[in-house]
């Protein structure tokens, strides 16, 4: 049970199940706690998301709420949701009431919906945040009554949207790659002086991403590619380093990474998903990106890498396309060209709003304190 405090701004943010909801999650409670030191921040989730493990360990209050998920088709399913979802409010109106919350921020997916509909019964103002190019469900729910809409992607179809960018951790936003380069390439066991291509499927890893490196893993190698893989958790199992013996590159197998960070900086190209967490970073910190849209879902991976496609700084590769020989065709020429890495790198620059975190903490504040 949460307590009231008498002092300062009470945030509620909700948000989970993967690092697209937690990173920007964290990033404006970074922000929110930096302007406003008095101030409480509760963080509502699910058991079962990722937020479980990352948000205690950023040190913030974690509060719990059952998940309700929506099925994408007409299932029976669709029969459980209204008491499943009114449950979830009911357990939100209580978080909401216990720690006397003046504004409730939401940054999407299943654990935000009963958040957003538990403030606005109780006329609490709630500020949205639309990671994607094309937003979920829950956000197109409270968008129409939300006090402030806040979008990464400048045409994303919500109604009262502003263009923000995405909340990153200040880690992130203030990484100068080439100045972390030795320190993140030796904190993870990589040479120094070898090109290196990050691979990351996402916080829960991907199949079609992880078979196509390890099937090119031996030929990177034997290329003096150096490869840092992040598997995913569920993924990681018997996997060990491995070094060519004649050109000494290493395969350097990782679970998950806390401080993705690290993991940039290390980096000359990354191959990965293009959910709006990894497609924002990057371009934050200047990292050419192979992306390799997820196929599910409404198609949001597709368009969230628009921009930086069509701006020069990224190449695209369907799903269905990632092949071993793929891969190489695309990484290996890229990897062998420093000019042209560099130039997509310089091309992110002035793709990205700056200080997405600090503007959507101001602006949450501001609504808070009209409630005060």
């Amino acid at each position: 049970m949460v307590s009231k405090t008498p002092k300062g701004i009470t945030v509620v943010l909700a948000g989970g199940g993967t690092a697209g909801h937690t990173s920007p999650l964290i990033a404006t409670a970074e922000r929110i706690k930096a302007l406003d030191p008095t101030g409480r921040i509760i963080c509502v989730g699910t058991p079962k998301g990722l937020e479980s493990r990352v948000i205690p360990a950023a040190g913030l209050t974690l509060e719990m709420i059952p998940p309700v998920p929506l099925p994408r088709k007409l299932t029976l399913e669709l029969l459980a949701v209204p008491a499943r979802l009114a449950g979830s409010v009911r357990q939100a109106r209580r978080i909401l009431r216990d720690c006397g919350a003046q504004v409730a921020v939401g940054f999407g997916g299943y654990v935000s919906l009963p958040v957003y509909l538990a403030a606005a019964t109780m006329r609490i103002p709630v500020v949205i945040h639309e990671q994607n190019a094309i937003p979920g469900l829950a956000n197109k729910v409270a968008a129409r009554f939300a006090s402030v809409v806040a979008v990464s992607f400048p045409a994303t179809p919500l109604p009262g949207a502003s263009y923000l960018g995405l909340p990153v951790r200040k880690g992130v936003a203030g990484l100068a790659r080439s100045e972390a380069r030795g320190a993140a390439q030796s904190l993870f066991g990589l040479a120094p002086d070898m090109p290196t291509l990050l691979v990351s499927g996402g916080s829960q890893g991907a199949r079609s991403i992880n078979q196509a490196t390890e099937a090119a893993r031996d030929r990177l190698l034997a290329a003096g590619i150096q490869v840092l893989h992040v598997l995913g958790p569920r993924n990681f199992t018997d996997h060990q380093p491995v070094t060519d013996p004649v050109t000494g590159a290493r395969y350097v197998p990782v679970a998950y990474v806390d401080r993705m960070e690290d993991a940039y900086a290390a980096a000359d190209l990354m191959l990965g998903r293009s959910g709006a967490g990894t497609v924002m970073e990057t371009a934050t910190v200047g990292l050419p990106m192979i992306f390799v849209p997820l196929p599910h879902g409404n198609g949001e991976q597709a368009r969230n890498a628009d921009f930086l496609i069509d701006g020069g700084a990224g190449v695209l590769v369907a799903d269905a396309e990632l092949t071993a020989d793929r891969l190489l065709s695309e990484a290996l020429p890229l990897l062998n060209d420093a000019p042209r890495l560099a130039a997509m790198s310089a091309a992110t620059r002035n793709l990205v709003p700056a200080d997405a975190a600090g503007e959507l903490a101001r602006q949450v504040l501001g609504v808070a304190r009209e409630r005060v």
